[in-house]
C-alpha cells in the first residue's frame, strides 16, 4: 500500500521531496502548497486522509535558522498514515492554517503557536493555548530564556 499511496502523490505532486527513511511516509513540501496538497489528500477518493492526527513543530536553532512544522494524516478507511514537513524561516513563521479542511487542526495549530510561535495565517482563532495569555515568548524554541527559575516559584499550599 505504502508504494501505491507514493506513486498517487507524486504523480500529483513531482516536486514533493520524500523522506526515505522516516515512517510513515513523510514528504517536504513548499508552504505555499499546503493547503492545496491538504485538500487534495482530504479529498482524493484513492487516498481519503479523513483525519489529521497531529501538528507539530520542531525548532532547529538559530544555526539552521529554520522551524519545521510536521501534519500527521490518516486514512480511516485505508488504514494508511502519512506525514507532510514544511521548513519556515525562524524571522517570519509563518504558514496558512489547514483548519477549513480538518476542524481538528484548529487546536493543534494553536499549540505550535503558543510552544514555536508560528503564525498560521486565516486560522479563525489564533491565540495561546497552554500558556498565559500576557506571557512573553515561545518556550519551545531553542534560544528561549525565562526569567524566573524553578527555585523563584513558591508553592502555596
Amino acid at each position: 500500500m505504502t508504494e501505491a499511496i507514493t506513486n498517487i502523490i507524486v504523480t500529483r505532486f513531482p516536486d514533493w521531496a520524500r523522506s526515505e527513511a522516516a515512517q510513515p511516509i513523510t514528504f517536504k513540501i513548499k508552504p505555499q502548497d499546503l493547503v492545496a496538497a491538504c485538500s487534495f489528500l482530504h479529498t482524493d477518493s484513492s487516498l481519503y486522509f479523513d483525519q489529521l492526527s497531529n501538528v507539530t513543530g520542531i525548532d532547529n536553532g538559530p544555526q539552521a535558522n529554520t522551524v519545521e512544522v510536521i501534519y500527521h494524516l490518516y486514512s480511516i478507511p485505508f488504514h494508511h498514515a502519512l506525514a507532510l514537513k514544511v521548513v519556515l524561516p525562524r524571522e517570519i513563521p509563518e504558514v496558512a492554517s489547514v483548519s477549513g479542511i480538518w476542524k481538528s487542526a484548529n487546536w493543534f495549530e494553536r499549540e505550535v503557536f503558543d510552544m514555536f510561535g508560528v503564525v498560521f495565517t486565516s486560522h479563525p482563532d489564533l491565540r495561546r493555548i497552554l500558556m498565559p495569555a500576557d506571557w512573553e515568548g515561545y518556550p519551545l524554541r531553542k534560544d528561549y530564556q525565562h526569567q524566573e527559575t524553578y527555585r523563584d516559584i513558591q508553592v502555596k499550599y
